[in-house]
């Protein structure tokens, strides 16, 4: 038994000794540095995180008010654009009746040019 209580005795030594070394390997001012400033990081990420929050609120608002305008305002231009598709099929298809019974009824192409003399708007003039 004796030696038994010896081998104990020597482990707790050592692992105080051991306990002791490794204090002496870390300094408290240090350690409470790094604390302090993962706190820092923290907080400053925690307001982050806040901020980003209420932005995201706010901006899903902000595209519900929009959407249905949006959404309203979207089916009623792809309504017109069929409309005026539908207008110019049937114009296309009148102006091709009435050249095939009158064939002068619409000029050709150089006779259009001709006849309108007036200023593209789109092209820069060359001076």
């Amino acid at each position: 038994m004796a030696d038994s209580e010896k081998v104990e005795g020597s482990m707790e030594s050592a692992s105080s000794e051991i306990s002791r070394e490794f204090r002496t390997l870390t300094d408290s001012r240090d350690l409470d540095s790094i604390k302090q400033s993962q706190n820092l990081i923290l907080g400053r990420l925690q307001d982050s995180n806040a901020v980003l929050s209420h932005f995201n609120e706010y901006s899903e608002n902000c595209f519900m008010e929009v959407h249905a305008d949006f959404a309203k305002n979207t089916r009623l231009l792809r309504s017109m654009k069929s409309d005026l598709d539908y207008i110019f099929q049937k114009l296309r298809s009148l102006k091709n009746k009435i050249a095939g019974t009158y064939p002068d009824a619409f000029p050709d192409t150089s006779e259009i040019e001709a006849l309108d003399q007036r200023p593209d708007l789109e092209l820069p003039k060359d001076s």
